[in-house]
């Protein structure tokens, strides 16, 4: 088997058995939890592994508290963190005291200290902080290539040389863009077209309306990774849900590119696996 069917194998299992217990959590007796909080543009994720890493709980909101990976509702972040958490906590009986965070690649500087404080104010003590990508790739396990999580507000990159991150890069494209392509194209709601565009049976019509946005991702991607050596392109983040949206980019970059079933729950997986028990300030 090669390399690339076992990365995915291991990837697809992992998303599947959290969709599982997003639905009915494995309530058992766990020594420690561990909790990865993913706050996106479009969606705020909690992904819940217990003292082995085994996915067996989660919850997540659609919510606009993001945008272009900047935190802009600190208050409502806050609220939907601790809602979640709580919602999670009465399932599982217990309370979740060790959580991790991840920003866009890049933004340290800018924003981690809101991630961190959102994260903190919900009731968790924080672990670690990462970059997405990075965190995504805890779940790929790339050894070299690129990751690039496409996320509702920027298009975030890391490449990967025997399993190190070398390079990493962060750019104001994604799903908030689709959604106001479709808007326009359909002259319906920007919370409409948000809607719209989830619904995999619009994917094959809203390819050639959205073709041009997702060349424009092909192209920062390019721009990125021009001068390194990557030969495969590992898509996540849930905008990559849009079917055939890997095949524009191969086509655009000429590079092999591919994602797993379901790319929305990778990066929040990633995080929760970078958890441990090691607060931060």
């Amino acid at each position: 088997m090669s390399e690339k069917e076992l990365t995915y194998e291991y990837c697809d299992q992992v998303v599947r058995d959290f969709e599982d217990v997003v639905e009915q959590p494995i309530v058992s007796k766990s020594s420690v939890y561990y909790t990865g909080v993913d706050l996106g543009t479009a969606c705020v994720v909690l992904a819940v592994l217990d003292e082995n890493y085994k996915p067996v709980a989660g919850a997540y909101r659609y919510a606009d508290v993001v945008r272009d990976g900047m935190v802009v509702d600190y208050i409502g972040a806050i609220k939907i963190v601790r809602e979640l958490k709580q919602e999670i906590e009465e399932k599982l009986g217990t309370e979740l005291i060790y959580g991790a965070a991840a920003i866009p690649p890049g933004t340290d500087m800018l924003d981690s200290g809101a991630v961190k404080n959102v994260v903190q104010a919900a009731g968790f003590e924080l672990t670690n902080v990462l970059d997405e990508p990075t965190a995504a790739n805890k779940v790929l396990k790339i050894q070299n290539g690129a990751v690039v999580d496409i996320g509702g507000g920027t298009t975030g990159i890391s490449i990967l040389k025997n399993g190190e991150v070398i390079y990493i890069a962060d750019e104001p494209t994604g799903g908030t863009h689709f959604s106001l392509v479709v808007s326009g194209a359909y002259k319906m709601s920007f919370q409409d077209a948000e809607l719209y565009k989830r619904e995999p049976k619009n994917h094959k019509e809203l390819s050639l309306v959205l073709k041009p946005v997702v060349e424009k991702i092909a192209s920062i991607i390019n721009q990125h990774i021009e001068g390194y050596d990557v030969n495969e392109i590992s898509l996540v983040g849930g905008t990559c849900c849009l079917s055939g949206i890997e095949e524009v980019i191969e086509k655009k970059t000429g590079i092999f590119t591919h994602k797993p079933q379901n790319p929305m729950f990778v990066t929040p997986l990633g995080i929760a696996l970078s958890c441990t028990q090691e607060i931060i300030e």
